[in-house]
């Protein structure tokens, strides 16, 4: 396979999805369904048939384009990665994966080669949890995670539920349950290539990354309520001041995650809101969101544990209240070592220079590991960039990523 040629491929194909945004000229922003995602999707499903596969969309939005083996009783080989976008983030993020998937069935195709398994070129829905404050929704459908009650529950911050949602983007929520696969025995392997979202690669000048590991998550919304007064003639001790208690717990999330130690721990709020929002108002409410990430549970748990603690503290002490929505919760995931191993040998075969290493970022594969033999690929970011809009991957790195499957799955699985 001429290197050139699939990079030009991917490219030809990578740069057909940069319209899509809500941003146009500062970055990309898919939020998900919404009519930016439908038109991405209506391009893959195109780019898919194109490149011969049997293309469908299931109740939950994900899309799947198959190709089938010689023995089509067996179950899948499944490559997918994610079409929603964070807000003003970058191209390659989640698409980069897709359209590797595609070109590795093209050049099954091109080359003549049937495996016998089939194969599904996979695109799922809500994975960077923006619009909804979750995540992992295609894939927690996929593996019979999502209920009525969860559609129902989650809503963005217009008030709009994630079932309104689905209904406008064109699907019936009531069959949700029909996006659940029996996994056990329709899916042989789940291979996801990712952009690093991280310098390491770049760093250490190797060409591909092999995970080892996904840190766990879990995510929260807190809501602390205060009471509205005037600023000028509220005496400082008489008030109930929401954004100071807020902020004194905020503030100390970082010593909260250096202090738990473990590997991969970290700790972020990335997101405040504060109501009435005006400068001679004492703020009444503020809302944050709190992301504790780790390899290690124990040492997420410890965090989370001190955020409770702290909250009933502060607030208190003030006269104010407080309280907490879990948006998600996953605990960490090792990949495939078999898997692992196939990768290894195939990057030793095609003389590519790699590396094992864990993910820091969640991804749809921290959400099949744990039932689904499951591996990860990831390809060097440009300066370590992600979510934002200088986001940059070479492709002739995607490339390598797709020579690689390609070779694993023609190597292991003929």
């Amino acid at each position: 396979m001429d290197k050139q040629v699939i990079a030009n491929r991917i490219q030809k194909d990578m740069e057909l999805f940069e319209p899509f945004s809500q941003t146009p000229c500062h970055g990309i922003t898919r939020l998900p369904f919404t009519i930016e995602v439908r038109k991405c999707v209506d391009v893959l499903s195109n780019r898919m048939e194109r490149a011969g596969l049997t293309v469908r969309e299931d109740a939950a939005g994900n899309l799947y384009g198959r190709l089938e083996g010689s023995e089509p009783n067996l179950p899948a080989l499944v490559i997918g990665s994610h079409f929603d976008s964070v807000k003003s983030g970058g191209n390659f993020d989640g698409m980069a994966g897709i359209v590797v998937g595609i070109e590795v069935a093209r050049m099954l195709r091109d080359s003549g080669v049937v495996l016998r398994n089939p194969i599904e070129i996979m695109g799922t829905h809500d994975e960077e949890g923006m619009r909804f404050g979750t995540g992992f929704f295609g894939t927690k459908a996929m593996m019979g995670e999502i209920d009525d009650d969860y559609l129902r529950r989650l809503k963005d911050s217009d008030g709009v539920s994630l079932r309104d949602a689905m209904i406008c983007y064109g699907l019936s929520p009531d069959k949700i349950k029909d996006a659940a696969r029996d996994y056990q025995k329709e899916i042989a392997a789940f291979i996801e290539v990712h952009i690093e979202q991280g310098p390491v690669l770049e760093d250490a000048q190797k060409q591909l990354g092999l995970v080892t590991g996904i840190v766990g998550m879990q995510r929260y919304l807190v809501t602390v309520t205060g009471r509205p007064d005037h600023a000028g003639t509220t005496p400082m001790d008489l008030r109930i001041d929401a954004m100071a208690c807020a902020s004194k717990v905020i503030s100390q999330m970082t010593g909260w995650a250096k202090e738990a130690g473990g590997e991969g721990t970290v700790a972020t709020v990335g997101f405040v809101q504060v109501a009435p929002n005006a400068v001679n108002i004492i703020p009444q409410e503020v809302v944050f969101s709190v992301d504790v990430r780790s390899k290690e549970e124990c040492c997420i748990d410890q965090i989370v544990g001190s955020l409770r603690a702290e909250l009933e503290a502060v607030c208190g002490e003030k006269g104010a209240t407080f309280k907490i929505d879990e948006k998600l919760k996953v605990a960490p995931a090792s990949l495939d070592e078999k898997l692992l191993a196939m990768l290894e040998k195939g990057c030793g075969d095609l003389g590519l220079s790699y590396m094992r290493m864990p993910s820091g970022a969640g991804h749809d594969s921290l959400q099949t590991a744990p039932k689904i033999d499951t591996a990860m690929v990831f390809v060097p970011s440009k300066d370590g960039r992600s979510h934002c809009p200088v986001e940059w991957t070479e492709y002739s790195d995607l490339a390598n990523a797709a020579h690689l499957v390609y070779e694993t799955l023609v190597s292991n699985y003929r």
